[in-house]
């Protein structure tokens, strides 16, 4: 028996299935048995006000019954898609200050704390299975600034994202996303000036670079929250299929397939981001490298193709009516004929009124990927101030 209790209510030896609300943007995760009542003080710290308890499974004091708490609350009611990206973008601003505070604790040489980290992690996963899409499209408002700091939870999304289409368990796909979060974590020991290099890194330059994969491991793997397979996409994110990658040149079978996985969302985000050293391209043009790329395996880049799409959510296209628009939704079905939600007019050169357009069912096209640059467009700004805001009028 399932009922929906206020955290006032949970008493020792109740199983906690799963959390109901809370005040905080970030999810918890507290399946379990309550031992203690220090352990519901601890939930309470944590912004916890309901949870949903298990009473099959709950070890309760003698003399206590269901009927001594109130009925079930009602469930709340589907977000729309305007709440979904206003959560998601809250979440994401979060999740930059948790791993900025993170990476800086890194860099002053203290020692790594992951409960934080953690938490973003299954907040993350949490926000994919609740919206996808809100989240992809996330991934693709660059800022050019914190490169390093985006990048780690562009890589946590996307693999969430990825793990997730592939069908693997709870567990697993936390696992998988906290080791896409951390994998470069020990670039926070490398020069910036190195990280930022323009000129051609000569054979000395590239050598320290490489050494952030054994720093991120020694950085984390004393860790009791570290799995083996976190520790191996930390570890074997920069292998490739024919033996060219670092540190150890593993070729295919000795490769994790998450580390693979890994390897892909990483090339895949570093290609559509803007960096001291090397300009974006278009999300669709770094997929059809992805597809070219035989050092990735290509059986993986065609899942993750599949996952995110011919032109994923969130990414900026041209349409064939001369119109911009930003990728609201896929068809699994026809993954070049998205759901687009258009803004800006090409021949004007001016924004519009915003539409939403499902090119499955309209004499319309997609002709090109564009990057906002080309057009003098802030998408970040424009999506944050503006998109979100008119959506639900959509």
């Amino acid at each position: 028996m399932l009922k929906n209790l206020s955290i006032d209510e949970v008493v020792p030896g109740m199983f906690v299935n799963q959390v109901t609300e809370q005040s905080r943007q970030l999810r918890v995760r507290s399946s379990g048995l309550v031992k203690s009542n220090d352990a519901i003080k601890k939930l309470k710290e944590m912004g916890i006000l309901r949870v949903e308890v298990d009473y099959g499974k709950s070890k309760l004091p003698e003399g206590h019954t269901t009927s001594d708490v109130p009925s079930e609350v009602p469930s709340s009611p589907v977000l729309s898609k305007t709440e979904a990206l206003q959560m998601a973008n809250t979440l994401y601003e979060e999740a930059i200050t948790i791993q900025s505070t993170f990476l800086a604790t890194l860099n002053n040489q203290a020692p790594a704390d992951l409960t934080h980290t953690l938490e973003l992690s299954e907040s993350i996963i949490q926000a994919v299975f609740d919206n996808q899409d809100a989240m992809s499209c996330l991934t693709m408002i660059k800022n050019t600034d914190p490169y390093l700091l985006e990048h780690s939870i562009n890589c946590a999304i996307l693999m969430a994202m990825f793990t997730h289409h592939l069908g693997y368990d709870r567990d697993t796909i936390d696992d998988a996303c906290i080791g896409a979060l951390l994998m470069d974590v020990g670039m926070t020991h490398i020069p910036s000036e190195l990280r930022e290099k323009i000129a051609t890194l000569n054979a000395s330059d590239w050598s320290i670079i490489q050494s952030h994969v054994d720093i991120g491991i020694e950085l984390v793997e004393s860790s009791e929250q570290i799995s083996d397979l976190t520790l191996a996409i930390i570890a074997q994110h920069h292998e490739r299929e024919d033996g060219s990658g670092y540190p150890k040149g593993l070729s295919s079978a000795k490769i994790s397939p998450f580390a693979k996985m890994a390897a892909i969302v990483d090339s895949y985000d570093a290609m559509i981001s803007s960096r001291s050293h090397q300009s974006s391209i278009t999300p669709t043009a770094a997929l059809k490298r992805l597809t070219k790329d035989e050092t990735l395996d290509q059986t993986l880049v065609a899942q993750f193709v599949q996952c995110v799409g011919v032109h994923p959510v969130g990414s900026l296209v041209k349409l064939k009516s001369g119109r911009l628009g930003i990728v609201s939704k896929q068809h699994p079905e026809q993954l070049a004929s998205p759901v687009v939600i258009t803004f800006y007019s090409i021949n004007g050169r001016h924004f519009n009124e915003i539409k939403r357009i499902d090119l499955a069912v309209v004499d319309d096209e997609i002709e090109a990927g564009v990057k906002p640059d080309e057009f003098d467009i802030n998408l970040p700004r424009f999506f944050r101030e503006i998109f979100i805001k008119q959506m639900s009028a959509n």
